[in-house]
């Protein structure tokens, strides 16, 4: 895991040094809008609802609709002066039963790893938690926002780990605006809920619970491929599991690309110019040496017939 925060864990005088890893994932099962037809993914435009004119991200403002329709827009100076606040400190404001807390706060949940010289406090406030069996309220600031969380331990196969878990605001919390009215139950009736539950009673365990939909969906995807149902597009930029020879992709890209500019004639012409020169070349290399070799003999022939006149001479004068 990657940790996505750095800070401190301060109650009272006590400072632990801590990481903070995002604790949950989400595994849900999305899907594209594509066209059924060739599997083209669909693209959507940035256009103005009054003019239909389509809008760059340097002209978007962000814009805040009040109750009765009216638009007010917010610029980078509106902005800059909203409270913010970029401190690294998770401040415990106090220790509370945990069933004071409704579950229905809860947002996010976080791991806190204690760093450096942390391990020992760290250590502290989590037996502390665990003992009085309360949760810590604290104020944090994420991603230049102050909100309210709570510190708590969990069991996990690494060990215990102090949990960090962001809470919505009193006011985010909607009130049901619904009543369900019935008549008071029956003895008898009560009597057999009772037993229902106690039929069904037991420990929880999460490993029995699987998402089937996810698994379904895997495996419908899974006989498709094999199947051979696949689109592949020019934008596919996910691979079909083949070992792909990159010299050999590389050179159908610029196989590509050059044909795209209309450079593939010029360059297969020139490559059959080249042998020819190469030819050339060779044919003159050939009546070249031949010469050569004719100079030579003519030279040798000389030098023998002025070596015999010499002897001639000499022969001559001698008698």
């Amino acid at each position: 895991m990657r940790a996505i925060w750095k800070g401190a864990v301060s109650f009272g005088l006590v400072s632990v040094p801590v990481k903070l890893y995002a604790a949950t994932e989400s595994h849900d099962v999305s899907f594209r809008q594509v066209h059924a037809k060739d599997g083209g993914r669909i693209k959507y435009q940035r256009v103005c609802s009054l003019d239909g004119e389509e809008v760059a991200y340097a002209d978007i403002a962000k814009g805040y609709e009040t109750e009765d329709g009216e638009m007010v827009i917010l610029t980078d100076d509106d902005m800059s002066q909203l409270p913010s606040t970029s401190s690294r400190e998770i401040a415990v404001e106090k220790f509370v039963p945990r069933e004071q807390i409704d579950p229905l706060l809860f947002e996010k949940s976080y791991y806190l790893e204690p760093e450096g010289a942390g391990a020992k406090p760290y250590a502290l406030l989590r037996q502390a938690l665990k003992d009085a069996d309360r949760m810590a309220v604290v104020t944090v600031a994420l991603r230049q926002r102050t909100t309210i969380a709570v510190l708590r331990v969990r069991e996990t196969e690494a060990g215990e780990v102090i949990v960090l878990q962001t809470m919505m605001w009193p006011d985010e919390v909607r009130v049901p605006d619904f009543k369900v009215e019935v008549d008071d139950a029956k003895p008898q009736e009560v009597k057999m809920a009772h037993m229902l539950v106690e039929t069904l009673a037991g420990d929880f365990d999460a490993s029995e619970f699987e998402d089937d939909y996810a698994g379904a969906v895997d495996a419908l995807v899974k006989s498709k491929i094999e199947g051979g149902e696949i689109k592949r597009t020019e934008t596919s930029t996910k691979t079909s599991g083949e070992v792909v020879d990159l010299l050999a992709a590389l050179q159908k890209s610029v196989a590509a690309a050059k044909t795209a500019r209309g450079e593939a004639d010029a360059e297969d012409d020139s490559d059959d110019e080249k042998p020819e020169k190469k030819t050339t070349a060779k044919k003159t290399s050939a009546k070249k040496a031949p010469a050569k070799k004719t100079a030579a003999k003519k030279s040798t022939a000389k030098k023998t017939a002025t070596k015999k006149t010499a002897a001639k001479k000499q022969a001559k004068k001698a008698s």
